[in-house]
Order: C-alpha cells, then sequence, then structure tokens
C-alpha cells in the first residue's frame, strides 16, 4: 500500500492510500479519486515529504485527526453514493462478482471478520470501510 498526499484543483489537500502508483493512476483517470472537502476529482499528487527515522513531526495532533477525519467521512461518502449496498450479503454478492455470476460492480455492505478473512485468502479485493465519524459514540 501507497499513501499519497493529494490536492485538488481547490487547493484542499488530503491522503489517500492506494495498492500501487498505477492504481492510483487508473483510479484519478477513472474518476474515483474526490476531494473529501468539495468532491472535485480532479486531484493531483500534492509534494511529499520522505518518513525519515528519527524526525519529528511537525504537524501538530489536532490538525492530523481532523485531515483524518476529514478523509473519513470523503471516502464514506463515497462508496455510499458510488456503489450499491447489499447489507449481510456483502460476502456472498462479492463472490458472485468476483467470480462472473453476476454483473461487476462496486458493492458496499457488512460482513464478519471470518468472511472477509475467507474473501482475501480466495482473492476477492475487500477493504474495511471506515466507521461515520458523525455517528461514532
Amino acid at each position: 500500500m501507497i499513501a499519497y498526499n493529494l490536492r485538488c484543483h481547490k487547493g484542499h489537500e488530503f491522503e489517500a492510500w492506494f495498492r500501487s502508483s498505477s492504481a492510483f493512476d487508473e483510479q484519478v483517470t477513472a474518476g474515483h479519486v474526490t476531494c473529501p472537502s468539495c468532491n472535485s476529482v480532479r486531484v493531483e499528487k500534492a509534494i511529499m515529504a520522505p518518513a525519515v527515522a528519527g524526525t519529528k513531526k511537525s504537524r501538530k495532533p489536532a490538525a492530523e485527526a481532523r485531515q483524518m477525519r476529514q478523509f473519513m467521512t470523503g471516502l464514506r461518502k463515497y462508496v455510499e453514493q458510488n456503489a450499491d449496498y447489499v447489507g449481510p450479503q456483502f460476502a456472498e454478492e462479492a463472490r458472485k462478482i468476483h467470480y462472473g455470476e453476476t454483473p461487476d460492480r462496486h458493492i458496499y455492505g457488512e460482513a464478519t471478520p471470518e468472511e472477509a478473512r475467507e474473501l482475501i485468502e480466495e482473492g476477492v479485493d475487500v477493504a474495511p470501510l471506515p466507521p461515520d465519524p458523525d455517528s461514532a459514540n
């Protein structure tokens, strides 16, 4: 997994994780990467400082927490707007899509940790959806 600092055309900066640099390129080209602040799809990589062991982080914890919350909210919103909710049938539907038994589409729903582990072992691409920070305790 690769974390990129990203910036939209309006100057909002955020971070996103990708399986590879080519996955980033594919998702940006397809318009699947959106700014969590303004939903713009005009996104590019921002300048990143290399991670060097032993250096102090200049960011304040509150700013990091705010940025993480913003990213999680944007990711969750994107998935909810661009995928079909299949509820507790997630594992079954994901398998059907993976094995070509049903048309390819984006889905989200619920799965037990064991179901998620089995899907990963079968080679089905799955990832946990961040919780809704606004509905958290």
